[in-house]
Parts: structure tokens; C-alpha cells; sequence
């Protein structure tokens, strides 16, 4: 654990923040790349990426701060911890605003094949934060005599659960299922599995996390609060998907039948004109053969 800075420049912590985001968007352009996503599209999800993890960093200490306050009005409102997600779901929110202001500038269909990409940038970039939050000793779990357990020096003496580790080893694994999922089955619900997976999961390890994250929410803690309206969101998401991709195919169906009833009426234009043609050179044909008799009779009657 290195909670304080290394060589007096940066923690750990910060560098693994740092880590996580520079991977996000590695995993976004290689991952995005395979999908095949237009490259200028996939240009402006990296500048809406940076603006929203910037927001999604505000969001992360603004809801924690309210939290905090509810609890204990008497301390003051003061921006000091942050909470994942209050992160996630103001980051969120500002990229989808992002996306529906610019989406007409790009080709339709886009969104869907960046929808499967996604929760691999999220998860690779949560996974090296929970690391980050080991070595800074937060987001700490309850008191424990098993094996498992880690000494924090913010703790001295008082061996906890790592539940950092915990869930930095769940979101590593989640982020292979879903590379894995989408690489070799071109899986289309990746972001509604991601978001049911942590829910669940997020759901449960707040049995045994031991910090303070502020005022309860209807007897949950606040993440358990948020993990169930992520897990329901997911389930909507799903359909969603489902419509998009019905949609999509009906407007590639609907396109297809114009240009064949196009492609059709080219063909009986040119059918009509060729037949037109043929009469044409019929009747020609028959007017220099009706005039050629026409000269022999001529002839005949002079002799």
C-alpha cells in the first residue's frame, strides 16, 4: 500500500486513476476498430469521453457530498470524497447529452456497435481505480480475523476486509467475459450484462464494506440504493437493444424494398423504351419495304 506520494510528485492512487483512464480509451479505439465504428464517430466518442469522466469525476464528489451532508448537516457542505456511482451515473448523463445534440452528423447504427465496446472501457478503467483505492487504504471492508484480512495505516493494529481487491479481481473478470463475448460472439448486450453483473455484485459487497459513504437510503446504504436502480436499468436496457436492433433492420428492409422498386422501374422504363425501339424500327422497316414496292409497281406500270 502506498497511500502517500511517490517521490513527492503523484500517489499511486492518481497513477492508477491515470493507468485506467489512458486504458478506457485504448480499449475504446481497438475494440472500435474490430467493430468496425466510422472513425470520425469514433473521434467524437473520445472528445465526449474525456468531457464526461471530467464531469463524471464532479458528479463523483458532488453526490458523496450530499450524502455527507444529509448525514451530518452540522460538518458542512465540503467536496472531500468521491463515490463511483455518482460518477458513473453523472458521467453517463453528459455523454448521452453529448451524443443526442451531434448523433445527426454521423451515419445511424453507430450507437449500437459502440454499446457492446463500452462497459469494456468502464470496466478496465474502474478495475485499476479499485487498485488505486487499495493503495490509498479507502473503500475498506468490515473488521475480520480471517487470512484475508489487510492492515491499513489508517488503521493501525485493525485488520479488514480488502474489498478493494475484491472488487478490482470481479471487474477484471467481468471485463474478459465481456471482451470475450464480444470478440468471438459479436454479443450484443454487453452494457445491460455489465450493468446487472456490478449491480449484483456491488449489492453484496456493501455487507461487508466498513467506510463511511454517508446517510442510508431506505435502510440500504447508498450504493446498494443505486446498485438496485442499475440492476433494473439493465433489464430495461435489454429491451432497448431489442428495439433499436428491430428498428434498424426494418429501416435497412425499408431502404432495401426502395431500391428495388427503384431498380424496378428502371428495368421496365428500359423494357418500355427497347420495346418502344423495336416497334420503331418495325414500322421504318415497313415503310421502306411498302415504298420499295410502291417503286417496283411504279416501274412496271412505265414499262
Amino acid at each position: 500500500m502506498l497511500p502517500d506520494k511517490i517521490f513527492g510528485l503523484f500517489s499511486m492512487y492518481g497513477l492508477m486513476i491515470g493507468v485506467g483512464i489512458i486504458l478506457c480509451f485504448v480499449v475504446l479505439y481497438v475494440y472500435g476498430k474490430h467493430a468496425k465504428i466510422n472513425n470520425k464517430f469514433l473521434d467524437f466518442v473520445f472528445y465526449n469521453g474525456i468531457v464526461s469522466i471530467i464531469g463524471g469525476f464532479f458528479f463523483a464528489y458532488l453526490f458523496q457530498a450530499v450524502l455527507d451532508y444529509i448525514k451530518n448537516p452540522s460538518a458542512g457542505f465540503h467536496f472531500q470524497n468521491l463515490t463511483f456511482m455518482g460518477g458513473l451515473i453523472g458521467g453517463a448523463v453528459i455523454f448521452l447529452i453529448g451524443y443526442f445534440i451531434f448523433r445527426n452528423k454521423y451515419p445511424k447504427g453507430e450507437i449500437l456497435k459502440l454499446l457492446k465496446i463500452v462497459p469494456c472501457c468502464i470496466l478496465i478503467a474502474h478495475a485499476f481505480g479499485r487498485i488505486g483505492c487499495f493503495c490509498a487504504g479507502c473503500c475498506y471492508g468490515i473488521e475480520t480475523d480471517s487470512w484475508l484480512g489487510v492492515e491499513f495505516p489508517s488503521h493501525p493494529g485493525v485488520k479488514v476486509y480488502p474489498t478493494q481487491l475484491f472488487e478490482a479481481i470481479f471487474l477484471f473478470l467481468l471485463f474478459g467475459l465481456c471482451t470475450l463475448l464480444f470478440y468471438k460472439r459479436d454479443f450484443k448486450y454487453n452494457l445491460p450484462l455489465y450493468m446487472i453483473a456490478y449491480g449484483v455484485f456491488r449489492f453484496c459487497i456493501e455487507f461487508i464494506r466498513g467506510d463511511d459513504r454517508g446517510a442510508n437510503i431506505l435502510g440500504m446504504s447508498p450504493s446498494q440504493f443505486w446498485s438496485i436502480l442499475l440492476i433494473l436499468g439493465g433489464v430495461a436496457v435489454i429491451f432497448l437493444i431489442k428495439y433499436l436492433y428491430k428498428k434498424q433492420t426494418l429501416e435497412y428492409a425499408n431502404v432495401s424494398n426502395s431500391s428495388q422498386v427503384e431498380e424496378n422501374k428502371i428495368e421496365e422504363s428500359e423494357i418500355k423504351e427497347k420495346t418502344e425501339e423495336k416497334l420503331n424500327n418495325s414500322k421504318e422497316q415497313e415503310n421502306i419495304e411498302e415504298g420499295e414496292i410502291v417503286k417496283k409497281k411504279n416501274k412496271k406500270n412505265k414499262h
